[in-house]
C-alpha cells in the first residue's frame, strides 16, 4: 500500500525551504496558519509572515502591494475562501496587472469532509481558470506539491495552487518532471485515456489496474497543470486510444473535464466522459462516504471507461 501523506503539510515544509532560498518570499495567512501548515514559515521567518485575519480580500490586496514592491507573496487560505470570497480582488488587483502573486488554496474538494458544504471548494478551479492570465496547478501528492510551489515561485505572474486536506497516497517520484503547461503519463494503455488531477489520480490508477483484468488497457495521465493545459499530450492520447475519461474532485462545469472538452471540440472530436460532481453542493460527512455519494470512486471511473468505450 502506498504511503499516505498530506499535501498541505508538504506545502508548509516547501514554503520554509523557499524562504531559505529566496529572501523575497513572503507568506500571508487569513488566520488559518495552523490548518494550512504555514505556521512553520511563521516561526522560521516571523518578519516575512503576515497574519491578515479573517479578511481574505484584504489579504489579496496586500499581496498585490507586496508584489509591486518586488516581493514574491504566497497568499494562503482554504480553497473556497481564496477563490470565492476574494475573487474580485484576485481578478482586478492581482491578475489584471499580471502581478507576481501565488495563491495557495488548501482544503479543496468535498474530501474536506465533516467541515461541510460551506468549507468545501468545488468551484475554485473554474473560477480561477476563467481569469485571463491566471495559471492553475493541482499537484496529486505530497511529493509533487513542493515541485508545484517551486515552479510557481519561478514563474512570473499570478498562480493558483490547489491542495487537499486529507492524507492521500504518494504515487509520484522525486525524479518525475513538473513543468507548467505539461503533464505526466503514469501508465500506458491503448483502449482508453484517463486524465485525472489532484487526489483523483490515485483512484484513476486503481481503476486502470482493475480494468486490466477485463483486458481493457488504459493510459493514465496526471494533469497537474490545469491552465495552461497540456494540449499536445491530450491530442496525442485522443488519436491513440479514441476515447477519454476525465476525473476530478470538482464540479463538472468549468474544471478539468471542461478544459479537455474544449481542446477536443476545437481540434479532434473524441468520445469523452467526465467523472466529477454534477451540479450539487457538498455536504457534511466522512471523506470516503462523500466520495461514494458524489460518484468519485475507482468503481465510478471504471463505469465511465466502459461507457466511453461503447461510444467509439
Amino acid at each position: 500500500m502506498a504511503e499516505l501523506r498530506c499535501t498541505r503539510e508538504s506545502c508548509g515544509n516547501a514554503l520554509v525551504e523557499l524562504g531559505k532560498a529566496n529572501k523575497d518570499i513572503v507568506v500571508l495567512s487569513a488566520d488559518l496558519a495552523g490548518s494550512t501548515k504555514t505556521d512553520d514559515f511563521a516561526k522560521a521567518f516571523p518578519e516575512r509572515f503576515f497574519n491578515m485575519g479573517i479578511a481574505e480580500a484584504n489579504m489579496m490586496n496586500t499581496a498585490a502591494g507586496l508584489a509591486v514592491a518586488g516581493k514574491i507573496p504566497f497568499a494562503t487560505t482554504f480553497a473556497i475562501f481564496a477563490s470565492g470570497r476574494a475573487w474580485e480582488q484576485i481578478r482586478n488587483t492581482i491578475a489584471y496587472g499580471n502581478l507576481n502573486v501565488k495563491i495557495v488554496a488548501t482544503h479543496g474538494g468535498i474530501s474536506v469532509g465533516p467541515d461541510g458544504a460551506s468549507h468545501q471548494g468545488i468551484e475554485d478551479m473554474a473560477l480561477m481558470r476563467m481569469i485571463p492570465g491566471m495559471t492553475v496547478l493541482v499537484p496529486c501528492d505530497a511529493v509533487e506539491t513542493p515541485k508545484a510551489l517551486f515552479a510557481a515561485s519561478e514563474y512570473k505572474g499570478p498562480v493558483y495552487v490547489r491542495l487537499a486536506r486529507l492524507k492521500i497516497p504518494v504515487i509520484t517520484q522525486l525524479t518525475d518532471s513538473f513543468i507548467i503547461g505539461k503533464s505526466n503519463i503514469l501508465r500506458e494503455g491503448s483502449n482508453v485515456t484517463i486524465i485525472a488531477c489532484g487526489v483523483m489520480v490515485a483512484a484513476a490508477l486503481t481503476a486502470a489496474e482493475a480494468l486490466l483484468k477485463e483486458n481493457i488497457k488504459a493510459t493514465v495521465i496526471n494533469a497537474y497543470s490545469i491552465k495552461p493545459l497540456d494540449t499536445e499530450m491530450i491530442l496525442t492520447c485522443a488519436k491513440k486510444t479514441g476515447a477519454l475519461v476525465t476525473v476530478e474532485e470538482h464540479l463538472a462545469i468549468g474544471g478539468l473535464g471542461s478544459a479537455v472538452a474544449d481542446v477536443l471540440a476545437q481540434n479532434h472530436p473524441t468520445p469523452l466522459e467526465m467523472v466529477a460532481i454534477n451540479d450539487r453542493f457538498g455536504q457534511s460527512g466522512e471523506p470516503d462516504e462523500l466520495m461514494k455519494e458524489y460518484h468519485l470512486t475507482a468503481d465510478d471511473i471504471i463505469q465511465a471507461v466502459k461507457k466511453v468505450i461503447s461510444r467509439k
